[in-house]
């Protein structure tokens, strides 16, 4: 997936340390929960996590996640976006919203999992 591919629409892109862990199911989840939402407002969301590609593929069978979890093994997303892998190579839980114009509008950092995904929606509905 290139973030290219979704410029003129907004896009959250959320980075969370592990697939499976009870705080990044929460936060997944409760975005799964306001996809339609999203959909209807025209907000793409993309998960990043370093994660191997059969764990994100996993994770999101398992909870059933439309929206793409990208596994960024390499780094490269999160070098990227400045995302500091922690030890263990987990991300922070840290999110941006992209603006149509394909700039960053706004950075959450220390995201609250159960509070993110209606914030992040009422920011985007604002652009």
């Amino acid at each position: 997936m290139r973030l290219k591919e979704l410029r003129g629409q907004p896009v959250l892109v959320f980075f969370y340390p592990k697939a499976g862990t009870p705080g990044c199911t929460k936060e997944a989840c409760a975005f799964r929960d306001v996809w339609q939402k999203y959909q209807t407002a025209g907000v793409r969301i993309v998960g990043v996590s370093h994660d191997s590609v059969a764990d994100q593929a996993a994770f999101a069978r398992e909870h059933g996640f439309t929206f793409p979890l990208v596994s960024d093994s390499d780094g490269k997303w999160g070098q990227a976006f400045g995302v500091p892998l922690r030890l263990w190579k987990f991300y922070s839980r840290v999110s941006f919203l992209i603006g149509r114009d394909g700039k960053i509008a706004k950075t959450y950092l220390d995201v609250d999992p159960g509070v993110h995904a209606n914030q992040v929606l009422a920011d985007a509905r604002a652009l």
